[in-house]
């Protein structure tokens, strides 16, 4: 008995061992990455896939404008269609009473009535009721003016960052004009061939003196030059070719055409270039200004806004020494004290 009651003992503790070295033994970990492998991957796939569904949901036009940019006119004018809504409430409301008060006049005059108010009081009535029609909706359209007139603008600027240009500099890839926020600003001259001509010669030609020293100068305040060549029937077209090949004139010294080349770039995708200058060269011929030889220039800051339109070359000369206070760069720019000082 004692022998037997010594084996099941044994037996019991050989089995408590066994269990205990089961307990602890390392689990098999890649069993459980390849489970868990396809989960992760699909909420990845998720992911991805719902954020390119939000784009392409942002992307989508509606009546010419994308929702992205609606969204964007409503932040920056958050009260607008509060107004537009009071305006347009209170000109239907005042049309409603211009209806009643202008039947009450109307009986005034027949006669014969016995509810009804003098004349002279009904037709002041209907003076006050068309006046607030008038008003409130002169206010309601001025609204809807002001909101489509924002979102023009800030499609164009969204056109505006889309633009594709082609440094001058050689082995450089293409790039959009987004790309040069923060860290240049750029100059759009657009002009027929003379104009292109003329402002080749004064970046890369020596017309006075001594050296022409603009590239670096212009360089040294982040400005950046899209050339623009316009045909006659005022089509944008290859720009380059006409840059490299200008010819000098008799105080045009020592000529290099890659001389400016470190601030210059030259439109690509011709067609979007089309469709953004489009309006400009339409406004300023509308002025009266010849595009073709005058030549039209638009500055764009570092933010990406619009700091100017003008006609004529650019004045380099001013902006080498007032651009960096004109955009608002040296008050306005976070992340720039080591450039301007400051905390």
């Amino acid at each position: 008995l004692s022998q037997n009651n010594t084996t099941m003992r044994l037996t019991i503790l050989i089995s408590c061992l066994l269990a205990s070295a089961s307990a602890f033994t390392k689990p098999q970990l890649s069993g459980v990455r390849n489970i868990q492998s396809p989960a992760v991957n699909n909420r990845n796939r998720i992911v991805v896939s719902s954020s390119n569904e939000n784009e392409a949901a942002l992307g989508e036009k509606m009546n010419g404008y994308t929702v992205k940019q609606r969204l964007r006119e409503e932040v920056e004018s958050p009260f607008r269609k509060v107004r537009l809504a009071f305006f347009g409430i209170s000109a239907f409301s005042a049309l409603t009473a211009l209806y009643f008060s202008a039947l009450v006049a109307i009986k005034a005059n027949i006669g014969g009535y016995a509810d009804v108010p003098p004349l002279d009081e009904a037709l002041v009535q209907v003076a006050i009721n068309s006046g607030g029609a008038l008003g409130f909706g002169l206010l309601a359209a001025r609204e809807i003016k002001v909101g489509q007139g924002n979102l023009e603008r800030i499609a164009k600027g969204g056109l505006l960052a889309r633009l594709v240009v082609e440094p001058a500099a050689e082995e450089a890839s293409k790039r959009t004009l987004k790309d040069y926020r923060r860290i240049s600003r750029v100059i759009v001259a657009a002009g027929g061939a003379e104009y292109i001509r003329s402002l080749s010669m004064s970046l890369c030609s020596d017309q006075l003196a001594d050296e022409n020293t603009l590239p670096a100068a212009l360089a040294g305040v982040d400005v950046m030059i899209v050339p623009v060549l316009l045909d006659e029937n005022f089509n944008v077209v290859g720009t380059k070719s006409a840059w490299r090949s200008a010819t000098p004139g008799e105080n045009d010294r020592n000529f290099d055409s890659t001389r400016a080349d470190e601030v210059i770039c030259f439109p690509s995708v011709l067609s979007m270039w089309q469709e953004y200058i489009d309006s400009d060269v339409k406004t300023a011929k509308g002025q009266g200004f010849d595009v073709l030889s005058k030549g039209i220039t638009i500055t764009v800051k570092k933010n990406g806004r619009i700091l100017r339109r003008a006609t004529g070359l650019p004045p380099f000369g001013d902006m080498v020494g007032m651009m960096e206070v004109a955009d608002g760069s040296k008050f306005g720019m976070p992340g720039d004290s080591e450039k301007y000082g400051g905390p």
